[in-house]
């Protein structure tokens, strides 16, 4: 099987930087003031031309590296007024935003790696010719901490195995939750929301709930199509807060709001979990790995909610005897469902495999490949975790599979598969 890997690879970028909020403790010790108390008090003690050269020091540092970095300042000050019950009218400009910028600092969200994509079909597929196509692609980005969110790069595929990104903007942004107040975390469900100037391939969506603190890992994001006929964004996570992990759901219509979703039920205990893109025989369908070695058919009437389903595949050649798991969502084809798969092997070596499944009962697995598509090797084995390849969902595009995917923790890489010979190798 002929397999066309792109020269292209996409690598951390320590350049690529956001504003976020910097918590400082707001509750004294001993009845006493506040850090956060102590700090503004500084600032409206200070005289105003002192404050006035402060900020202008702050902004030649700054201003060129971030978009609208007054405002954001100026926001940053709000939820801290709200905080402490401030009167912003006898503050002033000047003061406000010198406030707001000790209660910020950068952040490079992809300083220590950018790997495990996902592609799906672009919401806007005007002005394509005939037979290219616009993608969206999410990255997992992990920067400082070990921090893990989700980044998004756009761009358009050829009939020809062209890959042409679209340029990353000057500026990135964070997605933001309207109205919610930044000293504490929210327990539940919330809405996020791109900023109305940034580009998709500008934007980044990082943790905003307690059980997501330490990390949005791996979503795997399907073009789903339900019933009536409607459709929706809807990809599959790993929220982690540093000692446990869940499983939740983001769903967008638009790519403006994204809803950040737990789910329940034993299945969303688990890691990589990975949506059908329509229900089958009338129920919501996922891939799973339960036990953390097989994978499991999961069955559901309720998005939200996954009970343990039924073991389909074990590991069975040597490539995967450790374990196994999804690349992304199943891709719906005439023959069946083709689903990506990553094996572990000896000396922990990821590769990537396929397997068929029956269109209509998908727990039946019609065929598998003996050997790999793509395993680790010559360049793509060295980087933060060696030896790994890894993806979290390719695309159909004709006759032609489109499979970006991680290499070794660190970076991204791109190949393109002829269906045809991959369901013949099975």
């Amino acid at each position: 099987m002929e397999l066309f890997t792109h020269r292209l690879r996409l690598h951390a970028d320590p350049s690529r930087v956001v504003v976020r909020p910097f918590h400082i403790a707001w509750a004294g010790n001993g009845g006493g003031p506040s850090r956060t108390e102590r700090l503004v008090a500084e600032v409206l003690e200070m005289g105003q031309e002192d404050a006035r050269n402060e900020l202008e020091e702050v902004l030649k540092d700054f201003e060129a590296r971030h978009w609208q970095t007054r405002r954001v300042f100026m926001t940053r000050y709000d939820e801290i007024e709200g905080l402490l019950d401030l009167d912003g009218a006898d503050i002033g400009d000047v003061k406000r935003q010198l406030i707001g910028a000790y209660f910020c600092h950068e952040y490079s969200y992809a300083a220590a790696a950018l790997m495990n994509p996902s592609a799906v079909p672009h919401f806007d597929q005007s002005g394509m010719p005939e037979g290219s196509m616009r993608i969206l692609m999410s990255l997992r980005a992990v920067g400082e901490g070990h921090i893990s969110s989700v980044a998004f790069r756009e761009g358009i595929i050829t009939d020809r195995q062209q890959l042409k990104l679209a340029p990353e903007p000057p500026f990135a942004t964070a997605t933001d939750a309207v109205g919610r107040g930044e000293m504490e975390m929210p327990a539940g469900p919330v809405t996020v929301y791109r900023h109305r100037d940034s580009t998709l391939s500008g934007t980044v969506i990082f943790p905003i709930t307690e059980a997501q603190s330490k990390g949005l890992e791996d979503l795997r994001i399907v073009h789903f199509r339900h019933d009536d006929g409607s459709e929706e964004w809807i990809g599959t996570y790993t929220a982690y807060n540093g000692s446990q992990i869940q499983s939740e759901l983001l769903r967008t219509k638009d790519f403006r709001a994204f809803d950040l979703v737990p789910m329940t039920g034993p299945a969303a205990r688990n890691k990589g979990m990975a949506l059908f893109p329509r229900k089958v025989g009338g129920q919501y369908m996922m891939i799973g790995r339960s036990d953390g070695e097989n994978l499991f058919l999961l069955k559901s009437d309720q998005l939200g909610h996954w009970e343990d389903g039924e073991k389909i595949l074990t590991p069975t050649y040597p490539w995967e005897l450790v374990q196994i798991g999804n690349c992304g969502p199943p891709i719906e084809l005439d023959e069946g469902w083709l689903l990506l798969t990553h094996g572990v092997g000896a000396m922990r070596k990821y590769s990537i495999g396929a397997v068929l499944l029956d269109k209509d009962d998908p727990s039946k697995v019609i065929g598998r490949t003996r050997e790999p598509l793509l395993s680790a090797k010559d360049q793509d084995r060295e980087g933060y975790v060696p030896n790994v390849v890894y993806s979290c969902g390719a695309i159909r595009h004709g006759d032609t599979l489109f499979l970006p995917y991680g290499i070794a923790d660190s970076s991204v890489g791109f190949a393109f598969v002829p269906i045809s010979e991959l369901l013949a190798a099975m």
